[in-house]
Order: C-alpha cells, then structure tokens, then sequence
C-alpha cells in the first residue's frame, strides 16, 4: 500500500527525519512518501491564522494526490484541515495525529494527559478532544513551554521537561497513558514510558499506523470513507465551474519512498 504524509508548513526541514521513521516503522509492502509546502507558506502552525493559510493547500494537495494513495496523513497536532481534506480524498483515508493519538489511548487506558507545547495550544486542542468524544478521559494537558523548534534543538533539555511533566501527569493528575502533543515530540516516546513505566503515544506514529490499519482494511473489508452526508464531497462540476483547485498541488518538496 501507498501512504503520504503531508508536512503542512512551508520548509522541508523535517521531511527526511520524518519519511526515516515513517520508513522505519513501515509494515512490510507499505510505501511512504512526503511532502510539505512552497516557501511562502508558515514554517510551524503554532497559531490559528496560520493555520486558515495552509488549510487551502491541503485540500489541494489531498483533492490532487489522494487517488494514487490508499491513505493520506496530515502531520500537525491541531488537525488542520482533516475534515475538508477528508471530504476531497476519494477512497483513500485521512488521518491526522491528535484523533488517532486518542484513538490508541482509549484502547490502552482509562485517561489520558497530552503534553503540548506551550499553554497557547491547548484551547484549541482541548476542544479537538471534546469534539472528537474523549473529553471525559482526559486528565490534563501539560504544558511543556516549547515551541515547536525548540523539541529538537536540545535534545537532553526537552527529554528532562518532557519527564518532569509525564510524571506530573500520571502520579497528580491520574493520567494512564501520555500522549506527545506534537508531531516534533519525535524520538522521547519509548525513553519516556520505559522510565514512567505507561504508554507514552507518538503523535508521528499513531496517525501513521492508523492511516495503514484503515487503509488495509479498506482493501479487505472496502471500509472506505463514507460520502453521505457529512462525508458528501463537493460537486465536481461546481469545481469545474467555479475554476477551483485547477492546476498543480502546491507542493514544495516531494520526497519519495525509494529516496527516503
């Protein structure tokens, strides 16, 4: 099977490390490919308003690519743009990293804390859980106070907060399972619940295996998405009438499967 993951930000910097893992972490005969935006476009989504810049380009991006892949990952916390993503993707599914993150959780305990980054991100992600129907099992968010850029620029740093706020979670707050609310929390999560000794989500693995556990059991069951109303797709003759999302996919980098 063929899977793409969408780095909604305007840099290719995070490209290679996250094709390595998704590579690494790959079930036999799954193929990943990934791509991220055009320079122009917001280097991290920290706030809303960059946000509503790129969710246009994932639209696109999932209306172009999505029918030569059996599912399509959207790589940022906040699930910019799944939902109209999804409503343009076909038959391929679309997952993003908060939903299946709490999808794993509720499967591994009875609550759950999300250490986000920075106390502005948690509105926002606190009310994707509410919506999403896990609000009665979430014991808290924890603030780490980084941004997104800092995760990887000292390593040793972020790994001490990162362990602070977990135990905080889990002996304070009750947590069962923790889960890393940012896709560049990469590379912590299995330190961190050998140490704190429960699950300890990846928000780049999560979205990933759930992209090909439903894309496999589209193969063999035809789970694919549903296009009743909700899932009602627009009108491809109003796309056609309206001149909208003509021309390429706004693509910045691209990097294949075999290259990665």
């Amino acid at each position: 099977m063929k899977i793409l993951w969408i780095n909604p930000v305007g840099t290719d910097g995070f490209d290679g490390i996250i094709g390595t893992i998704l590579k690494d972490s790959a079930a036999p005969g799954t193929e990943v490919d990934v791509v991220s935006l055009p320079e122009g476009r917001p280097m991290h989504l920290e706030y809303h308003a960059y946000e509503s810049l790129v969710t246009s380009d994932i639209t696109s991006i999932v209306y172009h690519l999505a029918p030569r892949y059996d599912g399509v990952i959207i790589g940022c916390f906040y699930d910019v743009g799944l939902r109209e993503a999804r409503e343009v993707s076909g038959k391929a599914v679309v997952t993003a990293p908060c939903q299946s993150s709490l999808a794993f959780a509720a499967q591994l305990g009875n609550s759950f804390s999300v250490l986000v980054g920075r106390k502005k991100w948690i509105p926002k992600m606190e009310e994707n859980v509410r919506m999403y129907g896990y609000g009665d099992t979430l014991a808290s968010m924890r603030p780490l106070e980084l941004g997104v850029y800092d995760f990887q620029a000292d390593v040793n740093k972020t790994a001490k907060i990162m362990m602070e706020q977990g135990k905080i979670a889990i002996e304070e707050d009750n947590a069962e399972v923790l889960i890393l609310g940012c896709t560049i929390e990469f590379g912590f999560h299995e330190k961190m619940q050998d140490t704190l000794g429960v699950p300890v989500i990846d928000a780049v693995a999560a979205p990933f295996k759930m992209a090909e556990m439903l894309a496999s059991s589209a193969r063999l069951f035809h789970w694919y998405p549903s296009r009743k109303w909700g899932g009602e797709p627009p009108p491809e003759k109003e796309l056609l009438d309206w001149n909208i999302l003509k021309g390429d996919p706004p693509i910045g980098n691209l990097l294949k499967h075999k290259d990665i």
